[in-house]
């Protein structure tokens, strides 16, 4: 593999361009092979060129101190000092320690909580609002007399809990709203860097994570024309879907929402069930896969791709998962799983396709951090945690980020939580409009925190030899459909082929090996999943049973919290036919890409503190992976 490192200056050209209509609606991306320009028309064989030929990275999941649960645990920072973080400035954490990211990220979403906006700030203000209500002087007062904890605990008690809002006034919530819009429209430099405006929906009905993040492809105009949505209106995301559509029709705007990693749903996530207790319809299964296009599969509370009681064929499906209970201390039961994982929801998908003509379930993966500390931070060597209370030191490994109110074994730990994640979008160029389209069409995939380049593209027609193309992406777009589109109605005798490139991250890790996920439905009603390992590094063959022959190794020294790239490979080109297709089956098929091993963030902190110890329980060292979002196949 590393003979062919030379190709890697031209692997991501990109050559097709977009119909005008797919930019316009959001639908699924469906290449158009007319939009693609011919070839030998110009000397220049890039003339016409208009799609996606970079990946920009970002999150569309960051909370800053106008968050309740940020704000009011000790985090300092606001939305100016989180984006100039993110565009590669170095800033002092709310600790006190200064903190860099090793490369600018290319956009981000700030999404703080629209349940009780900007209540630490008002408070840090001792604004009037907040000392004319009795909830908000109890709070104020505990906070500035240091009481972090007893203000935090009396807000929640009082406001979220109890699904109350204290300051229920429009006018105090359009002006914290006004000043987060204004930050992201000064930080905002279409072809430099994208500021979405956004928030979080934090539905949570008896502990179980609903949340969702909604995004706006507008600008501060569209955006000021509405205040954020928030569960003191409704937690049922059917009404916030109904807002999203007021929001449109009002507006003239765009708008998505995505659905909060589902560990913490005890099963509500990807439900057959409505929250109201109805089956699903296709009604609902239209709504739902109209406004809510993309899963957050990966961050600090856990991986959502897999689970090893789910799928106990894949050896590297328990990535960190918080598998316990709820945020109520409910505990987990074994049939919550499926609606709560991303492969297990794409694989009811196709079922609840086949019975609604709809799949609810049809979403494109992005990884995201959901960071309470303003700082977009996902390396294992540069994790600065979730809330500003647990940034690094040398006691943060024992403090409980679930709780446990009646002892029965659903508490997490700080020293549980994953560095991750990172999203990739394919986009032709970095600003509103490009990326949340890309993000419409699921051209978008999920990383635990590396910057490992993936492109993957699906057809019936594709040669062994075209994934060495140096004009890949070209013939990709010409052939078939990128991350997130569709395959429908295979030619007689012909099955899916697969062209899939992966780049390690410049300043990390070398690549492991490069899997297919696939997930069908067959002919008497099962769904079934099997991983298919399509290259492996250092000269592995892969068996009769489509695995890897042996594990990739380790160099980690977790002493020293370091490891080498001796082993593994910087660049795989991989093409795969499905051996095992059946032209009258739903299915799906994901790219999961694996790096070598590398120190969990754990090891980091135990080799830099002098007097802490590696947790139990924890492994020393860790895989990072990037997840694609899904193509799929329709009979």
């Amino acid at each position: 593999m590393r003979a062919i490192a030379i190709l890697i200056g031209t692997i991501f050209v990109s050559t097709v361009a977009l119909a005008q209509d797919s930019q316009t609606t959001g639908t699924d991306f469906a290449v158009d092979p007319d939009n693609v320009p011919a070839k030998g028309q110009h000397y220049s064989p890039f003339v016409g060129q208009e799609l996606p030929n970079r990946v920009f990275w970002g999150e569309t999941h960051l909370h800053t101190s106008y968050s309740w649960d940020a704000g009011l645990v000790g985090n300092t920072l606001g939305p100016d000092a989180a984006y100039r973080f993110a565009k590669g400035e170095q800033v002092v954490a709310s600790s006190g320690q200064p903190v860099k990211l090793v490369r600018p990220l290319d956009w981000l979403v700030v999404a703080d909580h629209a349940e009780s906006l900007g209540v630490a700030v008002l408070i840090e203000r001792s604004d009037p609002a907040i000392l004319a209500n009795d909830v908000g002087r109890k709070t104020h007062d505990l906070y500035k007399a240091g009481d972090i904890y007893g203000a935090f605990e009396t807000w929640a008690y009082n406001s979220i809990i109890s699904g109350v809002n204290p300051l229920d006034d429009d006018n105090l919530t359009r002006t914290v709203w006004e000043e987060i819009i204004g930050h992201a429209e000064t930080h905002n430099q279409p072809g430099a860097f994208t500021a979405f405006i956004g928030f979080e929906w934090s539905s949570s009905p008896d502990g179980n994570n609903l949340h969702r993040v909604v995004v706006m492809r507008d600008g501060g105009d569209r955006a000021k024309q509405v205040l954020p949505y928030g569960t003191d209106q409704s937690a049922d995301p059917e009404d916030l879907w109904r807002w999203m559509a007021g929001y449109e029709e009002k507006t003239g705007g765009r708008i998505l929402a995505l659905a909060h990693n589902g560990n913490l749903s005890n099963g509500l996530m990807f439900d057959t069930e409505t929250l109201s207790g109805r089956r699903i319809n296709r009604d609902y299964a239209l709504r739902r896969s109209k406004w809510e296009p993309l899963y957050e599969v990966t961050q600090m509370k856990g991986d959502g791709e897999a689970h090893p009681v789910l799928s106990p064929n894949d050896e590297f499906a328990d990535y960190g998962n918080w598998d316990r209970g709820n945020w109520n201390g409910v505990p987990k039961q074994p049939e919550m799983l499926p609606h709560e994982y991303a492969r297990g929801a794409l694989k009811i998908g196709l079922k609840e396709e086949e019975r609604l003509g709809v799949n609810p379930f049809k979403f494109g993966l992005v990884g995201a951090t959901d960071a309470h500390t303003s700082l977009a931070t996902t390396r294992e060597d540069n994790n600065f945690g979730k809330v500003s209370v647990m940034e690094p030191s040398n006691d943060r490994f024992e403090a409980q980020i679930v709780p446990d109110p009646e002892e029965v074994g659903t508490g997490t730990f700080e020293y549980e939580t994953l560095a991750s994640g990172l999203q990739g979008v394919w986009a032709r160029e970095n600003s509103r409009e490009a990326l949340f389209d890309a993000m419409m069409r699921k051209e978008t995939y999920a990383t635990t925190g590396s910057r490992i380049t993936v492109r993957v593209f699906a057809g019936w027609d594709y040669g062994e030899k075209d994934v060495y193309r140096p004009d890949f992406a070209h013939t990709g777009y010409l052939g078939g459909v990128p991350m997130g589109g569709d395959l429908t109605a295979a030619p007689d005798g012909k099955s899916p082929r697969f062209m899939v490139r992966a780049l390690r991250d410049p300043d990390g890790a070398n690549l492991d090996r490069v899997q297919v996920i696939k997930g069908w439905l067959d002919d008497d009603g099962d769904l079934h999943e099997k991983i298919y390992d399509i290259a492996c590094s250092d000269e592995r063959p892969i068996g009769s049973n489509d695995r890897c022959d042996g594990l990739v190794g380790s160099t980690v020294n977790v002493a020293e919290a370091s490891y080498t790239n001796e082993i593994g490979e910087a660049l795989f080109m991989a093409y795969w036919e499905d051996p095992d297709f059946n032209a009258n089956e739903r299915a799906f098929y994901y790219i999961r890409v694996l790096e070598i091993p590398t120190p969990r963030w754990t090891t980091y902190d135990a080799a830099f503190f002098d007097d802490v110890d590696l947790p139990d329980g924890v492994p020393a060292e860790q895989q990072d992976r990037a997840y694609t979002s899904p193509i799929w196949y329709t009979p």
